[in-house]
């Protein structure tokens, strides 16, 4: 399954009031779009009625509470809680999970102090390889996003646990303001990169073209080319401009954010 990024209300997202950057790209471009399950079975769209969307916001928020007073300190004030609705703006793009993995093989390479390597291989079992193995595991060094972190909340202080979801489900989650010294800290190994060009890479790196559409619509077979391997450094910095962007709109906005996959 394809990893998209999402940052907003938990309430929009289990309302699924919310379209991944593909579904709107295929709007936008006059194409049907389906959501297929593992099993290849055909997902209907779904859209509930005010009474399940108030009932949905409901236990979103006694989550939410119940979640913030088990984190909060002794004998400090207690964290704020964020908005929930199913109206507040929504920020979604989709990296995929090879970005991601080499985002983290960058971070980890010059971590430790070794050569990037120039690509990675389509489909690659990023966790496997032994530098993002060892800084998953380097009890010195501390990053949410090497240590399963799938939801990040909107709270300044850095830290993570394990909890469960409002669905049941238990997650590693962690905190924005976690997430920020984390991307804060592979641009300064990486980059040095200003915020224009950082919000710019979700447009100028990536992944190649494997077909062009013709003026029809269609993809021109004769031009399509497979491409097995990535640019590391493409990669990654298109991934960092996914999560960046996400975290100034999860900080404007106050809202979480969440892998989808």
């Amino acid at each position: 399954m394809g990893l998209d990024i999402y940052a907003g209300t938990l309430t929009r997202y289990y309302c699924h009031n919310w379209k991944t950057a593909v579904q709107q790209w295929a709007e936008a471009n006059g194409y049907a779009f389906h959501k297929i399950t593992p099993e290849g079975e055909e997902l209907p769209e779904q859209e509930l009625t005010p009474e399940e969307v108030r009932d949905t916001q409901s236990a979103v928020e006694r989550w939410r509470d119940y979640i913030l007073e088990a984190i909060s300190k002794k004998k400090e004030p207690p964290y704020a809680p964020w908005p929930e609705d199913n109206e507040t703006p929504y920020f979604t793009d989709k990296p995929d999970w090879d970005a991601l993995g080499a985002m983290l093989l960058v971070a980890a390479c010059l971590t430790y102090g070794e050569p990037v390597p120039p690509t990675v291989k389509k489909g690659w079992n990023f966790m496997e390889h032994p530098l993002i193995a060892r800084l998953s595991n380097d009890q010195e060094r501390f990053w949410s996003l090497f240590r399963g972190a799938t939801w990040w909340l909107p709270l300044p202080d850095a830290f993570m646990f394990q909890a469960p979801l409002p669905v049941g489900d238990t997650a590693a989650i962690a905190t924005a303001g976690g997430l920020r010294k984390e991307l804060e800290q592979l641009n300064a190994l990486a980059w040095q990169a200003d915020e224009d060009t950082i919000l710019g890479w979700s447009e100028t790196e990536g992944y190649p073209t494997d077909g062009v559409y013709g003026p029809d619509g269609k993809i021109d077979a004769a031009g399509m080319q497979e491409h097995t391997e990535y640019d590391t450094q493409s990669l990654a910095k298109f991934a960092f401009s996914i999560f960046w962007q996400a975290l100034l709109f999860a900080e404007k906005q106050q809202v979480p954010i969440l892998m989808d996959y």
